[in-house]
């Protein structure tokens, strides 16, 4: 970024009512969120609890790199794609549609 452009982008914030650029003194007033609402981020941290009847069993397995490239490459619920994969290859219909 140029002098120039960062010039531009500063007087484009200053002139903002509705998002004035932060000062020294607001960045010394800032408190970290678990300090300000502990219970907000204790929420947003819990990790997720044990299933209540559990249907799958967590496994180390080593898979070619291309396979794990192919998968991950779908997006989200690849490891669920890995698992529907292998239901198909034993003869089964996969757990989900």
């Amino acid at each position: 970024m140029t002098d120039a452009e960062d010039a531009a982008i500063t007087l484009a914030a200053a002139s903002d009512p509705d998002n004035p650029p932060l000062t020294d003194a607001d960045f010394a007033r800032m408190r970290p969120s678990a300090e300000v609402n502990p219970e907000t981020v204790a929420r947003a941290r819990r990790a997720r609890g044990p299933q209540k009847t559990p249907t799958k069993e967590k496994v180390a397995i080593r898979l070619s790199q291309d396979v794990l490239s192919h998968f991950r490459a779908t997006g989200p619920g690849w490891q669920t794609r890995i698992d529907d994969a292998l239901r198909a290859a034993m003869g089964g219909r996969p757990a989900r549609p």
